[in-house]
């Protein structure tokens, strides 16, 4: 027998909540946006009708309180941390070790690999072991000691199963913690479910280890010497010269429009301001910048000769073509904290802050990138190609705060990286043994990150995200309307209801099934915080401990193999590596179905329903 409809309030809920779970979807809407409209209609919809229940009324001010709540707090604490760790480069010995030992034992530093990514995202968030092990990878594929698109996707994978483990594995273990504390559950210690996820994660890596590279095509990082290179040359303007008594603007006219001209140099080491009204002269010399044929084509159109910078003893020619020895090229992956996202390459004024040039642009998908590369709103999981001097691409990437792809340079650490490390060290260490909550801890280790300048503010700006922040406050906004209106204990009833004649064991592994579908489609936060209260609901109606449950809905939210949109370090490798969306289905669809079927049975015995 079907429950009775909750009331109107909670009838509005329920269908606010699957508009919700729709726009999160929407690649189109940026999940800010949404977040926001969901948060708007609460308040505007509650404002308009108020509501009580059981005479306590819900105020309008506590959507707002998820900027407050527990979970938030500690989310933002470790993110902050996490970048500190990223900015010193603080776990460099892993990435280095794995680099020389993957020669000798590939097979055996594959899973010692995926062993460590798994173990360290248990107390670290993965996107900064994602961060640090992306660049050594990439290196090892164009040594040709590892095919790039067999360990990619197994190593982000491997972040994914590690993280279940603990409370601080993951913003979803955390706020999954957090609901079910506010629901009146004992709060669930550091390491309280992470015999279940261990059991389920040995299976996955030996997956990841064994199958999944076998199961994954070749592929070919996206921008690997699809685009010309760039150099810096001098037009010497010559009496004959078509430039010669012309001034800066009908120079630029002669040549097209086209030409950027870096200076204009006379005699021995005098510059000339731009001025367009400066007319060039017979001996004068223009630094420029392009391609190779565009250069040729300056060439022609000035009347000029064409010289390498500091060979300008020989004209450019077939027997002493264009150099630029100290040029490099390197891919940066634009990352969820990352300052570039949301933002264009002009607005940040990219090639001005960094002397560099931004040669391409990748996005996956189908969908081209629209207009001018300078002009293009980039987004998480975004490559750029860029060239410069070799010196700027390594202090690009020592500077931490972007994510370099190039085989060249070493993972970045500094002086600090050993004081980051041993100050994470001790806030996990506190919080394991109970000596003080992880909200406590890790709010210490964050003033004691900015005491010690392992990170500055601008480090801690760059940590925090808008999306994550958003969703967070969004979804707990949306469960607290679920549970004050009733319209969870209804959708709890409603699936007993179906699955009536179920042993407790599939009803709970039924309910980790619609959390996976949920979190490969919609955030896994808000897939969490929603089906959160839900599962306790259920728990109640079967008479049964809400544990087990519980913890159902941390792992199901948890599972997002299945597609790249599911989590934002899979954005980073599908990207990165040149994988399809396919790939995802290829290696993620059993890998999903393993965790399942082991984490159920695992649930299943643990709690003997």
């Amino acid at each position: 027998m079907l429950p009775p409809l909750p009331d109107t309030h909670g009838i509005a809920v329920l269908a606010l909540v699957v508009i919700a779970l729709y726009l999160f979807a929407r690649e189109r809407l940026p999940i800010e946006t949404s977040c926001l409209l969901v948060l708007a209609a609460l308040v505007l919809g509650f404002q308009v009708f108020p509501y009580e229940r059981g005479g306590v009324p819900l105020r309008v001010a506590d959507f707002f309180l998820g900027f407050g709540h527990e979970a938030l707090v500690t989310v933002c604490c470790l993110m902050v941390m996490g970048q500190a760790l990223e900015t010193t480069g603080a776990l460099k010995p892993v990435a280095t070790m794995l680099s020389r030992a993957w020669a000798s034992w590939p097979r055996l530093s594959m899973l010692l690999m995926l062993v460590a990514a798994a173990v360290l995202s248990a107390f670290v968030n993965n996107t900064p072991i994602v961060v640090l092990m992306l660049p050594t990878l990439v290196g090892l594929s164009l040594s040709g000691s590892a095919r790039v698109s067999s360990v990619l996707m197994p190593m982000g994978f491997a972040t994914l199963i590690g993280g279940m483990a603990t409370t601080i594995g993951t913003t979803t273990n955390l706020l999954v913690v957090g609901v079910a504390a506010d629901l009146g559950m004992r709060r669930f210690e550091m390491f309280d479910f992470a015999l279940p996820a261990v059991i389920a994660g040995s299976i996955g890596l030996v997956y990841l280890w064994l199958v999944a590279p076998r199961l994954l095509p070749e592929r070919t990082p996206p921008l690997k010497d699809t685009s010309p290179r760039v150099f810096e040359a001098l037009l010497h303007v010559g009496e004959d010269s078509a430039a010669n008594g012309k001034t800066l603007t009908e120079a630029r006219t002669l040549a097209g429009g086209g030409i950027r001209i870096l200076s204009v140099e006379r005699g021995e080491g005098l510059m000339l301001s731009r001025l367009p009204s400066v007319t060039l002269r017979e001996g004068d010399r223009l630094r420029v910048r392009d391609t190779p044929e565009k250069l040729k084509e300056f060439e022609r159109a000035l009347g000029a000769k064409l010289h390498t910078v500091g060979d300008e003893a020989r004209p450019v020619s077939d027997e002493h073509p264009l150099s630029a020895e100290d040029q490099q090229i390197a891919e940066i992956v634009v990352t969820g904290n990352s300052f570039l996202q949301g933002r264009t390459l002009s607005e940040v004024r990219f090639a001005e802050r960094y002397s560099l040039v931004v040669l391409a642009l990748h996005r996956a998908g189908p969908q081209p990138v629209p207009g001018e590369l300078s002009e293009a709103r980039l987004t998480s999981g975004d490559v750029l190609l860029v060239q410069g001097a070799r010196e700027r691409i390594a202090e690009l990437k020592r500077g931490g705060h972007l994510l370099v792809l190039d085989a060249t340079m070493d993972v970045p650490q500094t002086k600090r990286a050993p004081l980051a490390l041993a100050i994470m060290a001790a806030v996990i260490a506190l919080a394991a043994l109970g000596i003080v909550p992880i909200l406590v801890g890790a709010a210490v280790g964050v003033v004691a990150m900015l005491l010690s300048r392992c990170l500055d503010w601008e480090d801690v700006a760059a940590a925090l995200s808008v999306q994550v922040i958003m969703i967070i406050v969004a979804s707990l906004a949306l469960g607290m309307a679920l549970m004050r209106t009733g319209a969870a204990d209804y959708v709890a009833q409603l699936y007993v209801a179906l699955a009536a004649g179920l042993p407790p064991a599939a009803i709970m592994s039924g309910l980790m099934a619609v959390m996976v579908l949920l979190t490969n489609v919609v955030s896994n936060n808000a897939a969490a915080v929603i089906g959160t209260p839900i599962a306790f609901g259920i728990a109640i109606q079967l008479g049964l401990p809400a544990e087990p449950f519980v913890l159902a809905v941390l792992f199901g939210a948890n599972l997002s193999f299945a597609t790249p949109m599911a989590y934002q370090t899979n954005l980073l490798i599908y990207s990165a590596g040149g994988y399809r969306f396919s790939d995802f289905l290829i290696a993620g669809v059993p890998l999903t179905v393993i965790m399942w079927l082991a984490l159920s049975v695992a649930l299943a015995m643990i709690y003997n329903l």
